[in-house]
C-alpha cells in the first residue's frame, strides 16, 4: 500500500505524461498486488462462508485484472518514454 501512495504521489506532480503515465502504471501493478494478497489472507483465515468466497473471488479477480494493466500501461510508457528521451525527431521511422 505504501508503494502504491508513492507512486501515486509521484505521478500526480510530474510534469511529463510519459512518466506520469509510468508511475500511474506501477501504482497499478502495487495495488493489483495488494489485492491478491488481501484475497489470499481471506481464503487461509475466514471460513468458507458464501460471502467470503464471494468477497476473495472480487479482490482476486480485480487484483489480477490490475497487475495485468498495470503490466501493459508500464510497457507502453516505457517505450513512449524511450522514444522521447532519444530526441531524434523522427517520428514512425520516417526520415527528412
Amino acid at each position: 500500500m505504501v508503494f502504491a501512495a508513492l507512486n501515486s504521489i509521484r505521478s500526480h506532480r510530474s510534469s511529463d505524461a510519459a512518466s506520469a503515465g509510468l508511475y500511474r502504471s506501477w501504482t497499478n501493478i502495487w495495488m493489483g498486488g495488494m489485492l491478491v494478497v488481501l484475497a489470499l489472507i481471506l481464503m487461509f483465515v475466514f471460513t468458507g462462508s458464501t460471502l467470503s468466497v464471494i468477497v476473495e473471488a472480487l479482490f482476486l479477480i480485480m487484483g489480477a485484472y490490475n497487475v495485468f494493466a498495470g503490466i501493459r500501461n508500464r510497457s507502453y510508457y516505457a517505450r513512449l518514454q524511450q522514444r522521447s528521451s532519444n530526441g531524434s525527431g523522427k517520428t514512425s521511422g520516417q526520415s527528412a
